[in-house]
Order: C-alpha cells, then sequence, then structure tokens
C-alpha cells in the first residue's frame, strides 16, 4: 500500500468509513497476528490479542496523529496490548498444549515429526526451540517485545523506538544487553 494510499485510508477511517477502515485492517492484520504470536507464543491467544487489537484501533482511530505512519501505531497497540496481557498472567498458571502428558503408560508428547529430520534431530530441534522459548520467557515484557520486533520481524533501530515510544538509545542497550543474556542463557544451545 502506497503511504498517499495508507493517509487517504485513515482519513476516511477517522470520519466514519468503516470500509476504509477494514482496509486498513486487511493490509495489517497479518502483522499484528505475528507479532502477538512472537509476544504470546500461543496461535489462540494472538487471535485474541489481534482481535483487542483491532478493537481498540477502531475506538481509537480519532485520537490517532497522522504525523506517524498508521503501521507504526498499530504495531504500538499490539505490542501494548501484549505486555498488558503478560502482567495480567504473571503469577497465574497457565498450560502449554506441547506440555508432556502423562498417561498409564508413562510421559509423551504430540509431536508431529518431519519427513526429513531424523528423530535425533527433531529431538534437538524441539530442545533448541523449548530452550528458546524459554529463554525468552524469562524476559520481562518489555525486553521481550523490544527483540522480537528487533531479531524475528526485522524493524530498524529507529522504528521500535516509535513504536515503544522510548529513545533510540534505550532501546539499542535494551536490545544489546536482552541479546546478551539470551546468549548466556542459550550458550549450550546455540
Amino acid at each position: 500500500m502506497t503511504d498517499q494510499n495508507e493517509v487517504r485510508l485513515v482519513k476516511r477511517a477517522k470520519q466514519g468509513d468503516m470500509h476504509a477502515f477494514e482496509e486498513l485492517i486487511l493490509q495489517h492484520e497479518k502483522i499484528v497476528y505475528n507479532v502477538a504470536l512472537r509476544m504470546m507464543n500461543h496461535s489462540e491467544d494472538a487471535k485474541d490479542i489481534s482481535q483487542e487489537v483491532f478493537l481498540k484501533a477502531y475506538r481509537n482511530i480519532g485520537n490517532f496523529d497522522e504525523r506517524s505512519q498508521f503501521s507504526t501505531w498499530i504495531y504500538r497497540i499490539t505490542a501494548n496490548t501484549c505486555i498488558d496481557e503478560m502482567r495480567k498472567r504473571k503469577g497465574r498458571q497457565s498450560f502449554s498444549l506441547e506440555e508432556e502428558l502423562e498417561g498409564e503408560e508413562g510421559s509423551m508428547q504430540r509431536q508431529v515429526a518431519d519427513a526429513g529430520e531424523t528423530p535425533e534431530e527433531s529431538m534437538l530441534r524441539e530442545e533448541q526451540k523449548s530452550e528458546i522459548l524459554q529463554a525468552l520467557e524469562s524476559l520481562s515484557p518489555e525486553h521481550k517485545v523490544a527483540v522480537i520486533l528487533r531479531d524475528i520481524k526485522g524493524l530498524s533501530y529507529e522504528e521500535i523506538a516509535e513504536i515503544l515510544e522510548l529513545t533510540l538509545g534505550t532501546v539499542k542497550s535494551r536490545i544489546f544487553f536482552t541479546r546478551q543474556r539470551l546468549q548466556q542463557e542459550l550458550k549450550d544451545f546455540v
């Protein structure tokens, strides 16, 4: 979508044009879902967060400052919604669908094997994935969102600073120290 087209859609959406708002959502729904999925680690949570983000965007489109890009604004809403949800859940126990299940014959884990991998490779990959997810979960929501936006979504430091409403130096520092911490925690797997 061109910047001019996005500007026109935002202006129309601010005037109550539902079709224009729907067009904006269609252009950004995949990115919102992917950020939420990376932050929350569960597809159903990511779907719920995405719905909440678009509802917040709809309710607050009139407050959108058109000096910034709509994508930056929607990223900020997504990041803040995920952080709020993680804070709400802190201290509450949650269960993973990938968690080992105890049965009469012992414990087992649901897995879908890749036809190209050996069982050993699959197990090592799952261990690495588990370690990485565990290391990400140990981060504060503020640090987690910064490193996800940079290293997984590939955003620039400037874009992250704008989304999170932080100084460029704070973003760089946060990402640097978070990477160091992750590297230390994952030294046996990387």
